[in-house]
């Protein structure tokens, strides 16, 4: 993935170097493609935030399920960790 918005940061980069516009409008271009990939890592990165709670959440549920599987099966109490 850094390999991909490196190269999406060196292409961005050549376009306006190259490309035949105003200053005025190179840097409202600028600044529109700077707030696209601030939005794309920001939603890039919820997504994974999402993904190691939902991971999280369900090595809790199989920790618990396993403890009461051992609770029952020795009929004792175990610590909740």
């Amino acid at each position: 993935m850094k390999s991909f918005l490196a190269g999406l940061g060196i292409g961005i980069g050549l376009g306006i170097l190259f490309a035949p516009m105003s200053g005025e409008e190179t840097r409202e271009n600028l600044t529109q493609r700077a707030s696209d990939l601030a939005d794309s890592a920001r939603d890039l990165a919820n997504q994974g935030r999402d993904k190691v709670r939902t991971t999280v959440s369900a090595m809790r549920g199989q920790a618990d399920r396993f403890a009461s599987t051992v609770k029952e099966a020795t009929g004792t109490e175990t610590r909740n960790l």
